[in-house]
């Protein structure tokens, strides 16, 4: 199996995303090709889908608040959780959060968070476990695009409302996901993210930012 931080360079170009232009993150040119590449692996070593190639619109929105809003992660411990890329994670540290983590499952995603800190001079450690139901110390919990599938939403929704009970803050970007909660919410910004028919079948998407109430 090729090294993954190998895979992902390999797979992938510096690119700024729209919203973010303050960060370069890796990510595809080519959706089609990409998804094939890691099915094949899928189907011989269980490896998921590269969610870590794209910047999607509820992580954009998230990073993009947390830079016009630093004062939310300065010197706080923060953990962006279903990280993807990593880019929201990234602004955290660029912000001035005092220790960024970002949790994903998938060693693809991890190996891409590791190239992408890099690429923007920052600091992002990687947990690659299902941290939902863990107890956490996190002051501040990001989260975008978690509510795309319903047992996702169904199993996170209810952590993140636990450590939002604790204390944390939890934020979470939304595009209009089909199992967002009809209620536990508040809304805090609402931003337009460019996007591209291939990904959102649409160029834009309006995406809420939300505080998770305990």
């Amino acid at each position: 199996m090729q090294d993954p931080a190998a895979f992902v360079a390999a797979q992938t170009v510096l690119a700024t995303p729209p919203l973010v232009p303050e960060i370069r993150l890796h990510l595809a040119t080519e959706i089609t090709p990409l998804w094939q590449a890691t099915e094949a692996r899928l189907a011989e070593s269980g490896v998921a889908p590269p969610y870590w190639a794209f910047a999607w619109p509820g992580g954009q929105a998230v990073a993009r608040h947390l830079l016009d809003h630093p004062a939310l992660v300065a010197g706080k411990r923060v953990l962006d959780f279903a990280a993807g890329s990593g880019l929201a994670a990234i602004a955290a540290a660029m912000a001035g959060a005092a220790r960024v983590e970002a949790a994903e499952i998938d060693a693809l995603a991890c190996a891409a968070i590791a190239l992408n800190a890099a690429a923007n001079g920052v600091a992002v450690a990687c947990r690659a476990a299902d941290l939902v139901d863990g107890p956490g110390a996190w002051d501040v919990v990001l989260a975008g695009d978690v509510c795309y599938e319903r047992p996702m939403a169904e199993r996170v929704m209810p952590w993140l409302r636990r450590l939002a009970g604790r204390g944390a803050l939890v934020l979470m970007g939304d595009p209009g996901r089909n199992y967002l909660p009809a209620s536990g919410l508040a809304e805090v910004a609402r931003l337009v993210v460019p996007t591209s028919r291939e990904l959102e079948d649409r160029t834009e998407r309006e995406t809420v930012i939300w505080r998770v109430l305990p």
